[in-house]
């Protein structure tokens, strides 16, 4: 029998050994040639071609040495900080912040400005990323990827903003004007959707491949995970709760943009400071009134009763029809709710739908957007540098 020999096969066995490599470098730190191939069942001559190969690339760089064993102090290796650099930027009605990671996921650089009701979001975006840029000492060629977070809907098959929330200079064509000012790859993600991944990379999701996170602040929203990916929908309206029909509202006839969704006047931010008055918890910030509810021990307990039951709409909702295992609560809401919102909204679920996923609070304490904004460049990044390793 004659076997047929599969062109490629040695360089593509390299490429995903430097792979494994790098991504061990990354997740334990520096390590020796030796346990490199320890690691990855590498011989120790196949292992020694390997960290040349990527040293040679700049990829990975000597730190220093491992004392203790017989004979020459062994080298340690890891990732250089600075073969690639990413941006992630969290632009809100007010204020838009840009962060600068290196490819070890270092934020190393960091730039905030206001926004206001700006005529020029390519200009802010613009001097808000170089800044963080160059507060990271990264020349901006080295910034392979920019990740914007907008409030608003992103198309699934052009990338462009169809509509910003909140936003309105935001427009179609606004995705080509940042590529060509910035000569760099940039893509947007909606908000909701960068939390759920940055949730799943180092919040109350990880290790979980589907869930779906609900975002209660000012504004209501839906990330849907499945498979560890996100789903957008035909449109990238995949998520958008806020309009969701539910009773005890008035129900819109008309899309109209001026239009109050169903479900946003019932769980929104007004929504919220409102049923907060009413149990005597009054505050101007959308989560202060949930805050002092908690504190306020069993007292609170009929204004969080009340609460649970109004999202458990939404919820129930969405979990009757993607049947999750697990449902995340995020947003200012989510977050000074904590686990007493979260188990009442879980009762209150399983009280009225056939289903009975776990709900848990955020485990993320600081801005969420900008770091799901930093790990969905990384990815990409990794992917592109770590990937192209036998070219």
């Amino acid at each position: 029998m004659t076997m047929t020999r599969l062109p490629g096969t040695p360089r593509l066995l390299r490429a995903l050994n430097d792979r494994a490599a790098l991504e061990l470098l990354l997740e334990q730190g520096p390590l020796t040639r030796a346990r490199l191939g320890e690691l990855t069942g590498l011989s120790k001559v196949t292992a020694s071609q390997l960290v040349e190969r990527l040293e040679e690339r700049g990829l990975v760089t000597r730190v220093g040495e491992q004392a203790g064993g017989r004979g020459p102090n062994a080298q340690l290796y890891a990732v250089r900080p600075g073969s690639a650099h990413v941006v992630g930027v969290d632009f809100g009605a007010e204020r838009v912040v840009a962060a600068c990671a290196d490819i070890t996921g270092a934020v190393v650089g960091r730039a905030e400005h206001p926004t206001g009701d700006t005529d020029d979001p390519v200009g802010v975006v613009h001097h808000t990323v170089v800044q963080a840029a160059s507060s990271a000492g990264a020349p901006l060629a080295t910034v392979r990827r920019v990740v914007l977070g907008a409030p608003g809907l992103v198309d699934p098959t052009s990338g462009d903003i169809t509509f910003a929330f909140n936003l309105p200079r935001w427009h179609a064509g606004l995705l080509g004007a940042l590529r060509d000012d910035l000569r760099a790859p940039v893509a947007f993600e909606n908000d909701v959707n960068l939390v759920a991944m940055a949730e799943a990379r180092s919040g109350a999701a990880q290790g979980v491949a589907d869930f779906v996170l609900v975002w209660v602040d000012a504004g209501i929203g839906l990330a849907i995970v499945f498979g560890g990916r996100l789903h957008h929908g035909s449109t990238g309206a995949a998520g958008e709760i806020g309009w969701l029909p539910v009773p005890g509202v008035p129900i819109p006839h008309a899309a109209a943009l001026r239009t109050k969704p169903a479900f946003q006047q019932l769980v929104g931010g007004e929504a919220v400071r409102a049923l907060a008055r009413e149990h005597g918890y009054p505050d101007d910030s959308v989560a202060g009134g949930v805050a002092a509810a908690i504190a306020d021990g069993p007292a609170g307990d009929p204004m969080l009763d009340e609460l649970a039951r109004r999202l458990a709409l939404g919820v129930a909702s969405t979990a009757v029809v993607l049947d999750p295992p697990l449902v995340v609560l995020a947003g200012a809401v989510g977050r000074a709710g904590g686990a007493a919102l979260a188990e009442r909204v879980q009762r209150e679920v399983a009280a009225i739908a056939l289903v009975r996923p776990r709900v848990v609070p955020t485990g993320l304490t600081e801005e969420p957007i900008l770091r799901g904004a930093l790990h969905t460049a990384l990815e990409a990044v990794r992917d592109e540098v770590f990937g192209s390793t036998t070219s």
